[in-house]
């Protein structure tokens, strides 16, 4: 257990940061989930909607340190690629 008081602060701080992360994360995959449903769905549009409104919040968890930028990157890259995929099927 933390003896000093600075410790304590920082076991406090922790809890706040690790519980914002854990939102920031599940928002994310929410977004993303909503893309993944619009593209099995067959709707072009409301896929690219979806992947839009995900786009913002990929690069804001990138930008607090929660996801690392290759990785959404990558994801973003893919998600398009299967959109486009849609209109030539």
């Amino acid at each position: 257990m933390a003896n000093t008081a600075s410790a304590r602060k920082r076991i406090r701080q922790t809890e706040v940061r690790t519980a914002r992360n854990v939102a920031r994360r599940s928002r994310v995959r929410t977004f993303v989930k909503k893309v993944e449903t619009a593209i099995a769905s067959g709707d072009k549009e409301q896929a690219a909607s979806a992947l839009r409104a995900a786009q913002p919040e990929m690069q804001r968890a990138v930008g607090k340190g929660v996801a690392h930028a290759n990785t959404v990157s990558r994801k973003i890259s893919r998600l398009s690629a299967r959109i486009k995929a849609i209109a030539a099927t």
